[in-house]
């Protein structure tokens, strides 16, 4: 079954960890086994598992900040450095497009035909050497490479279509995740010009204040791109039931992140992730359910790409592409072929199409 994933961070991977995502995870695995470091090694994202996996469309990020935190490749020491940063990433993504790896998605007509493609490649052969191009809506996790919000037409000229005002610490336009900062006084002004724009608002990594400070001034779709549920795992990072409703009630779409730190209530970095499984994963994905009394409002924002690898993943998948057992998992917990097709690309086409103009 076509899958969406609301949140991959494959250019700062491939330009900031130095990784060639043409190349098979077990390419990249091999290539690193000498590097030291975190998640090195031990990948699960590249573009031919993504193909096997039937990954038909990802939210694919930009990713730079400039908190004054400064974190190597990740936090850098001024503004201009993660703008340039960031302006590299799309440069990266844009180069994949014109060697016809990927094909960059940013209105309904483009998003429509590149479904219909895939899903006649499906229905027709699923020879996963001979996949269309992976269809790529392009994300922007923390803002702090927008120098102020007048720039930000300039961007989404550029391709950038969802945006996340924060990710850690004291971002140029909010608190993030690690904080407890609401918004910025050039917070309010950003999600101005994104409602002007029509960019989706993505509130993963927003503390509570600047979350709830954001769904008052912004009254355009959103999204929590790669969020779990603070019920299961009580934690800063996960969304309380409370904002998880506000969410479903302005008809948005949250996405189950793979990320072990957010399954596994009191997970320490570098833990065993021996009691983690797919199906804690969908535990997230149900309890969205439950609250919505439906299944239009979950989805897939799997983060495995987010600075970790097998280490820090479940169990039971090794790559990306073990993201095709979730159809038959869910089937499992009693979930209908058209729940599953919501679940696993339909509520994230319907927030693109709803927001794009059907």
């Amino acid at each position: 079954m076509l899958i969406i994933d609301g949140h991959l961070d494959l250019s700062w991977n491939a330009l900031q960890w130095n990784r060639d995502l043409t190349q098979s995870t077990y390419t990249i695995r091999g290539r690193e086994r000498d590097n030291p470091g975190k998640g090195r090694a031990q990948n699960t994202v590249a573009l031919p598992e993504m193909r096997q996996g039937r990954i038909a469309v990802c939210f694919a990020t930009l990713l730079a900040r400039a908190t004054g935190h400064k974190r190597d490749h990740l936090d850098f020491n001024s503004q201009a450095q993660a703008h340039g940063i960031a302006k590299g990433q799309l440069a990266y993504y844009r180069a994949l497009e014109a060697e016809g790896v990927i094909r960059l998605i940013g209105d309904s007509k483009s998003l429509r035909r590149h479904i219909d493609e895939w899903e006649r490649w499906e229905s027709d052969s699923a020879d996963t050497n001979a996949t269309p191009p992976l269809g790529f809506v392009i994300s922007m996790e923390s803002a702090d490479a927008i120098r102020e919000p007048a720039q930000l037409e300039a961007w989404r000229d550029a391709g950038l279509r969802l945006l996340g005002p924060a990710h850690y610490g004291p971002g140029r336009y909010g608190g993030g995740t690690g904080s407890e900062l609401g918004l910025s006084e050039l917070g309010a002004p950003l999600l101005r010009e994104m409602k002007r724009l029509n960019l989706l608002l993505d509130l993963s990594h927003l503390t509570d204040s600047a979350f709830w400070q954001s769904v008052k001034l912004y009254d355009g779709p959103v999204l929590a791109s790669h969020n779990n549920c603070r019920a299961l795992v009580p934690h800063q990072r996960q969304f309380s039931d409370e904002q998880l409703k506000l969410i479903i009630e302005r008809d948005g779409v949250i996405g189950a992140a793979f990320d072990i730190w957010m399954l596994q209530p009191g997970f320490t970095r570098g833990g065993s992730n021996k009691s983690v499984f797919i199906d804690t994963v969908i535990d997230h994905i149900d309890h969205v359910c439950q609250l919505a009394g439906n299944s239009r409002h979950a989805a897939i924002g799997s983060d495995l790409d987010g600075g970790f690898g097998r280490e820090q993943s479940p169990a039971d998948l090794d790559t990306i592409a073990d993201l095709q057992q979730m159809p038959g998992k869910l089937s499992a917990r009693g979930y209908s072929g058209d729940d599953i097709k919501n679940i696993l690309h339909g509520n994230w086409l319907r927030l693109l199409y709803d927001a794009w103009g059907d």
